[in-house]
């Protein structure tokens, strides 16, 4: 099984509600679509996705600390392995496509000058973008890390405070597949988007760092 199809098994049960166990334990597997490394935190159970040997990273994380493959010492000298730079903490939410349509009036944006449609471009394939009719809201679909679907959305400014959020992040999930898991990705403290995604019916489900 490659590295893709075994992160990929993961998230499929973890979003259906079926986690790894809480064993402690560190899995290495080779590098995966979207990083040049990555590592997905559960609880109890860590998985290091990066061309790295076991023991390399064994020998950095000692077994009595289930915090150490997320800690900044180790993300620190993964990075310089890998010739790559850690990116935010994130903490990784999951939802199940629903029927029905979307509640919000979304039109597809074709232009690629958008600073986030840029980004999401550089890491997802299938990258896909909608706006509002007003322009207040922004959201994009593609595929991530292991070909998991991913959304990420953009409220601006002066339509914040108003529930857009929310509805952006509840129109990615009428427009996932019914019963397919949907991921998102909020940074850790920034709390105005939790709790929109929250709102939405999404569920926390892990924690992550990815290495570009």
């Amino acid at each position: 099984m490659s590295g893709d199809e075994h992160l990929a098994a993961i998230f499929d049960a973890a979003g259906h509600g079926s986690f790894p166990p809480f064993d402690a334990a560190i899995e290495v597997i080779p590098r995966v679509t979207g990083a040049v490394g990555a590592v997905v935190a559960f609880s109890g159970h860590h998985v290091v996705a990066a061309d790295l040997q076991p023991e390399w990273v064994a020998a950095r994380c000692p077994p009595d600390d289930l915090s150490a493959p997320m800690s900044p010492a180790f993300l620190d000298v993964l990075g310089k392995k890998l010739n790559a730079q850690p990116g935010a903490h994130d903490l990784l939410l999951c939802g199940l496509g629903r029927p029905g349509e979307p509640q919000l009036d979304l039109q597809p944006v074709w232009e690629t000058d958008h600073p986030r449609i840029r980004r999401s471009l550089r890491y997802r394939p299938d990258t896909r973008a909608h706006r509002t009719h007003d322009g207040a809201g922004l959201l994009i679909l593609g595929r991530g890390l292991a070909g998991r679907r991913e959304a990420a959305f953009e409220v601006m400014p002066e339509a914040r405070g108003r529930g857009l959020g929310r509805a952006l992040a509840a129109a990615a999930l009428c427009m996932t597949d019914a019963g397919q898991p949907l991921f998102m990705q909020v940074a850790v403290g920034n709390v105005a988007s939790l709790r929109a995604v929250l709102a939405a019916g999404l569920v926390p489900i892990g924690a992550e760092v990815l290495l570009a």
